[in-house]
């Protein structure tokens, strides 16, 4: 008779035990957007929702954003660095193929050697994360992990662009996920539908940089080559999000066997006020569930969205410890995720 596998023995549930995060120091205005734009204040503020968003310094790399707000967490989780055995790490925005940022960021917070990934999935990324670091925690492979969405997107951002230039901004936000006694973390409703990737896509792959025709590149007025950027058909995406990610939210609700009068907070993904209050009548959320629209100071920072917007609930008050959130997130793949946290 063959050897037989020996089973893992994991926790029986997991949940987040601390948040944190990270806003660079300066403070874009609409103003200063409005100096490579043709557009207005009320313009972007009636589209979109914002009025100001932050955009990394030289110095606020994506590692450096992830690494403050990672402190934050551990020290909310009353946890130490040692204790993380795990750590994921969602970005569009590091530009190095290899080795991934979360190596670094591991090595940096003190960490010791835990598994350290990067995944891409745009904003839908930290609900990604989350869903990763609940398995592994269940299937005990590890005992605490670290999940971290972060943005530099100033750095894909086309600032001539008048569909997406007032958008996006940077930052981090990090949570510890470890074992939990009773569910923390509900099932995840996710997926993808790619036959609608080009609604959301970079200008120019990295690749047209290395076949030495400048024709296949882009240009600006002046002839100067142009940066790689993010461009979006905004319409599209607005109803898809809109009408679809409702559902997907609805089954999110119905996989934690709970519904919407049960909730205390609501955190979507932040990318556009309008999509956000769309999707709270759409859902028809009672008057007492907390709705997060930290995108009016913020911007949309994609995979860093969903946790920046759960620290500022927490550490104003109008969030608290145990509260039923449903989170969800949604954008370039086109991908989404949504799922039902206690918070923490």
């Amino acid at each position: 008779m063959s050897a037989k596998i020996k089973p893992s023995k994991g926790s029986p549930y997991a949940r987040i035990l601390g948040v944190g995060g990270y806003r660079p120091t300066r403070v874009v205005p609409n103003e200063e957007i409005l100096k490579y734009i043709d557009s207005s204040d009320e313009w972007i503020r009636s589209r979109s929702g914002i009025t100001t968003r932050h955009w990394a310094s030289d110095e606020e790399t994506v590692a450096e954003m992830s690494i403050a707000a990672a402190g934050k967490a551990v020290a909310d989780a009353g946890i130490s660095v040692e204790d993380i055995d795990a750590v994921i790490i969602s970005t569009v925005s590091h530009f190095k193929q290899t080795p991934s940022i979360a190596t670094e960021i591991a090595h940096r917070l003190g960490a010791g050697k835990p598994a350290a990934f990067d995944i891409s999935a745009a904003c839908a990324g930290f609900g990604y994360g989350l869903t990763l670091a609940k398995g592994l925690i269940v299937e005990g492979s590890a005992s605490h992990v670290l999940v971290v969405g972060v943005e530099r997107l100033s750095d894909l951002t086309d600032k001539s662009d008048r569909a997406t230039a007032f958008l996006f901004g940077d930052g981090a936000g990090a949570v510890i996920v470890g074992p939990a006694q009773e569910p923390g973390i509900g099932p995840t409703v996710w997926g993808s539908e790619g036959d609608k990737a080009n609604t959301i896509t970079q200008t120019v792959g990295w690749d047209k940089f290395n076949v030495g025709d400048v024709a296949q590149l882009p240009v600006g007025e002046n002839g100067e080559l142009k940066f790689p950027a993010l461009t979006q058909e905004g319409q599209t995406v607005f109803r898809w999000a809109v009408f679809e990610m409702a559902k997907v939210a609805q089954e999110a609700l119905k996989a934690a066997g709970i519904t919407a009068d049960d909730l205390d907070v609501f955190i979507p993904h932040q990318a556009n006020m309008r999509i956000i209050d769309s999707m709270v009548k759409t859902l028809k959320l009672p008057e007492h569930v907390t709705v997060a629209r930290d995108i009016e100071t913020t911007g949309n920072t994609s995979a860093a969205s969903i946790p920046l917007a759960m620290e500022r609930l927490l550490a104003t008050g109008q969030a608290k410890s145990g509260d039923l959130a449903l989170v969800i997130g949604f954008g370039a793949g086109l991908v989404y995720a949504a799922t039902v946290v206690t918070l923490p």
